[in-house]
């Protein structure tokens, strides 16, 4: 039997060309591809700065130091996320507060942000989680009247809209993500995009090791460059064989993502007749580009959510476990939290499905009989 998988990268020869042509330049490291490949991204993201980085969990901590975020301080930030929005807080020695989200979205609300807000929280990383937008403008409304920055983590949400604008267009700092569970990927890798030109500047240098001149300028130059530190710094860079696949890869995003909320449209419509069982669509504020199509099982159903992941692997489908809870991780256990009662039942009962570009009918009706199936007890299991 032939897996379905949760995901498959829409990749081809382009790519391949465009990253041999790279190996064939000469120039693998950060160079002007990456340059050309910051700069594409930012105008589709409707920001002014691009800064790539070696993935979004460098991205997200660059935004961190950026915003003077240390020892001491709270960063408040979901549970229901991948741990890297978590563990970033931790890198840079500050300390992740865990908030609650909301049951549709799966996202922070300035609701949920409020009851967790401290004497000492200084940050707000707010996940557009799964690609579905946050309400920003609520959150930003909640922090700008008690001093606190926002930093989002757009990490899935590339080619998601919010009020009629992309994701991330109206943020300071916004970080994402191009590893190959993205639509749109580089193998690893990741972008901070800002709007304040030199926060910018400083942010390219804290990625190459805070030197005053790119090492692409040092050696392109003809003439002797004694380049300086003007502070500590990391190796955060991405090369210019993944940016090479990232400017294919941005061109075809569009496309990416109108095939994606067909595919999306398409379950709702196999699974409609499923008693209480919530399939995500896009809130009132946005659109999501279904970077993960999610359902959430009824309280009802007759098995639990490992048990039916189990039992569509046996089928052939390859689906995964909704979005982690970080609180309940080895990593982080102890660590005070408040209630989370939305975000461990959104981690018991969820359950991602397979959605990929080149996804056929065939393929979905395969997945929704299963789940019919299962809604059924499994009675031919």
């Amino acid at each position: 039997m032939t897996t379905i998988p949760v995901m498959k990268p829409w990749l081809g020869e382009e790519e391949a060309a465009a990253a041999a042509e790279a190996v064939r330049s000469g120039w693998v490291a950060q160079g002007p591809r990456v340059a050309r490949f910051e700069q594409a991204f930012a105008a589709h993201a409707g920001t002014g700065h691009g800064v790539a980085t070696s993935s979004c969990t460098t991205a997200l901590q660059l935004g961190l130091l950026l915003l003077g975020i240390g020892p001491g301080d709270d960063v408040v930030v979901p549970s229901l996320s991948f741990i890297a929005t978590a563990n970033v807080v931790r890198h840079v020695g500050a300390t992740p507060v865990f908030a609650d989200v909301d049951p549709q979205t799966a996202n922070l609300t300035a609701k949920t942000v409020e009851a967790v807000v401290t004497p000492a929280t200084r940050a707000v990383i707010a996940v557009h989680q799964a690609g579905m937008p946050a309400d920003t403008d609520e959150l930003r409304t909640l922090c700008t009247g008690r001093g606190l920055a926002v930093l989002e983590d757009a990490a899935c949400a590339a080619g998601s809209t919010y009020r009629d604008a992309p994701v991330g267009a109206a943020a300071e700092l916004a970080a994402w993500s191009f590893h190959p569970r993205k639509l749109l990927t580089t193998g690893e890798g990741g972008m901070l995009t800002l709007t304040d030109p030199d926060l910018a500047d400083r942010a390219r240098r804290l990625r190459e090791h805070g030197m005053n001149i790119s090492a692409a300028t040092r050696h392109t130059t003809r003439q002797p460059v004694l380049e300086s530190y003007l502070e500590t710094g990391w190796n955060m860079r991405m090369t210019d064989i993944q940016a090479a696949i990232g400017l294919i890869q941005l061109a075809k995003l569009d496309t990416m993502v109108t095939r994606r909320r067909e595919l999306a449209a398409g379950y709702r419509q196999r699974l409609a007749d499923l008693p209480g069982l919530y399939a995500v669509t896009d809130p009132p504020h946005g659109q999501t580009n279904y970077q993960s199509f999610w359902i959430r099982l009824p309280d009802d159903f007759p098995m639990s959510r490992n048990e039916l992941l189990a039992f569509l692997a046996e089928r052939g489908i390859s689906a995964r476990r909704g979005i982690m809870a970080t609180h309940l991780e080895p990593a982080y256990r102890g660590h005070p939290h408040g209630d989370l009662t939305v975000t461990e039942a959104l981690t018991a009962q969820t359950l991602i499905l397979p959605l990929f570009h080149t996804m056929t009918e065939a393929e979905q009706d395969h997945v929704a009989a299963a789940l019919r199936e299962a809604a059924q007890g499994g009675a031919t299991r």
